[in-house]
């Protein structure tokens, strides 16, 4: 991928951070919808996967701060299980991003993502089991809370996250990851 400047990393970062305040408050307005759909997750994939791990890792760490801070979603004692679960996806989807090149844009995007998304609710249920909740954390509830109750929102991140990368691609708003050649 060509480069991009360190400003516009910062405002794609900067506008990524803001929609994790923005998009749950239209989610939570629904009973339980942010639970279910998982709408701040949506901003920290973008941002790990068109600006790199750093980037990401900021918006998942700063985001549900500030939005708990704003918003008072998530709550207190949930936020800390929060920024662990969307740094790990903002930070390993950049790493994945970085690293995994097959050629394919698409097929980037799905390793990038997917990979992510596996090994960051491992992290948050390692975190959760051995600090934020341990003796009182088992396997089943790891397993529900993490792909169970949110499987609408992993297929919307699945079909929504790297068609919107592509679209920004294809748009120009961020470099091709493999431009064509003249």
């Amino acid at each position: 991928m060509s480069q991009m400047s360190q400003v516009k990393r910062a405002m794609i970062t900067a506008v990524c951070i803001a929609l994790c305040v923005v998009l749950p408050m239209a989610f939570h307005s629904i009973q339980n919808a942010g639970a279910i759909f998982c709408p701040m997750h949506i901003p920290v994939l973008l941002c790990g996967l068109l600006v790199g791990w750093p980037y990401g890792l900021l918006c998942g760490l700063a985001g549900p701060l500030l939005s708990s801070l704003l918003t008072g979603m998530p709550a207190m004692g949930y936020l800390p299980c929060m920024m662990v679960e969307l740094g790990a996806y903002g930070l390993l989807c950049g790493l994945f991003m970085k690293f995994v090149r097959t050629g394919k844009i698409y097929t980037d995007l799905y390793i990038s993502l997917v990979g992510g998304l596996l090994i960051g609710r491992v992290i948050a249920g390692l975190f959760r089991a051995l600090i934020f909740s341990p003796g009182s954390y088992s396997l089943a509830a790891w397993a529900t809370g993490y792909f169970v109750t949110c499987l609408p929102g992993l297929v919307i991140q699945l079909v929504l996250v790297p068609s919107i990368v592509f679209a920004l691609m294809k748009a120009r708003l961020v470099p091709m990851r493999y431009p064509a050649k003249h």
